[in-house]
Parts: structure tokens; sequence; C-alpha cells
């Protein structure tokens, strides 16, 4: 009996292999990761998870885990959040988690300067088995990351187990623009220009090119939106930005 395959980008492989293929890719870009968000999204992902935060609405005392947030620029973001509202009506800082399968990726991520006063750790984990206990967080994030588990239904019933009822999930991920002359323009974008920004900027066109196919093989909005529904989440909705190249889905866990 053949072995199931999965899509590695616009490459059929044994599932088997998409874990050890995609810790490769992020091996070789995790220095310059941000590097390549601003050139996936023109600069704009920081906006982009600006409003997350500000969706998830952050609050004193929570505990935030941000899976696949190895270079920890959402869950600082989320502690600066409940900063400001801490420094308003008091109570205990919050604190976050960030988990990622990747250890490369985590140790790009530190940052004295950034951290310093945060209540912020980091830990080596998968997304489909995550090493918490159940129903533990606030509050679960992961950021351009989900297109590239294995198998993300049971990422999203982990995430699901490890929240505490009345918890919230926020997605962000790179989406497919619904309108056509925008999803054009992308597209010619991110195969003409990325991949030679991978090569200019980090010596690697490669992964750089994976990045790009791995979004055109994400689930559409409203097919993500019915896995998330499916996991068991309730009051799941998307909201597009930028035109629907990227997505926000939300839930909770009711």
């Amino acid at each position: 009996m053949s072995e199931k395959t999965i899509d590695f980008g616009f490459e059929e492989i044994p599932e088997s292999q998409k874990a050890s293929r995609v810790r490769g890719v992020f091996d070789s870009v995790a220095g310059n990761y941000d590097l390549m968000n601003d050139a996936m999204s023109m600069g704009i992902h920081r906006v982009w998870k600006n409003m997350t935060i500000a969706k998830l609405n952050p609050q004193p005392e929570e505990v935030l885990l941000d899976v696949a947030g190895g270079t920890g620029d959402l869950a600082r973001r989320f502690i600066q959040a409940a900063e400001m509202v801490r420094s308003r009506r008091g109570g205990a800082a919050a604190s976050a988690i960030i988990c990622d399968v990747n250890a490369q990726m985590l140790l790009a991520g530190i940052d004295p300067k950034k951290d310093a006063g945060m209540d912020l750790s980091r830990v080596c984990g998968d997304a489909q088995n995550l090493p918490f206990p159940d129903a533990q967080f606030d509050a679960v994030t992961i950021a351009f990351g989900i297109r590239n588990v294995t198998d993300r239904d049971m990422a999203l019933r982990e995430f699901l187990r490890v929240l505490k009822p009345g918890g919230r999930l926020a997605v962000l991920e790179f989406s497919t623009p619904p309108t056509k002359w925008l999803r054009d323009f992308y597209d010619a974008y991110s195969f003409s220009v990325i991949p030679r920004l991978g090569q200019a900027l980090a010596k690697d066109r490669d992964s750089y090119q994976y990045l790009v196919e791995s979004i055109r093989r994400f689930p559409k909005q409203a097919q993500f939106a019915e896995m998330v529904k499916q996991a068991g989440f309730s009051r799941v909705s998307y909201e597009d930005y930028s035109g629907g190249i990227a997505s926000l889905h939300t839930g909770w866990k009711i």
C-alpha cells in the first residue's frame, strides 16, 4: 500500500516527509524571517499583526500561546497591548509562551532588548501535539504558520484543547484575493519577484519559491473557516486584509 501524499508547495511528497522538509526551509530562512515576510507582504505584515492583536483585545493576567511564533513579534505585541490596559486599571501582567517546532526559529527570535521586562518564554513543540495541559491559555495565535502544518485538522483540535473555556483563537495567514485583478497582480509579484528577492537577500531561492507555492495550496477563506468550525470552535469568522492577500480567522472555545 503506497503512502499518502501531501502538498509541499506545488510538489506532492509522502506525508511522512513534510515536517522535515518544512523544518529544512525554516532552518534556512530563520535569520531572515521578518525580512521574508516583508518581501512576501510588501511590508504590510506588520500592520496585519497589529490588527490581529487589536481583534484579540489582550487583557492583564491573560496567558497567550503563540504557535509557530519563533521570532516572537506577535507575542510581544500581545503583552504590550495588555500592559497598556494594565496601566489604566491595574492587575497582573500578561504573559506569553512561544511554541515552535523549529529550534532555529526560536533561537533567531531571542532579543534581550525586545524581551526585557516581559514574561515571555519559548518552548520547542509541534502544533499537532502541543506539550501543554488542557485549558491552560486564554488565547492561541498562529501567524503565517498553519499552512506549513502537515495535519491542520489535528493542530486546530490541539488549539481548542489547550484553550480555557471562553478562550479565543486567531489564525493569521496569507490567503487568496477574491478580486481577479488583485489576484493576478499578487501572483505576478509573488512568482516573479519573491524568489529573486530570496536569492538576493538570503541566497535561498528554493525556500522562497516553496513559501510562495504553499500560499497557493492553502485552502481558501471559506474552506478554512469550515475547518475551524469542524475542529469544535464557535463564533467562527474571518476578515480579509489588503483585499484578501491575508486573512484573519477567529473562533472561540465555548
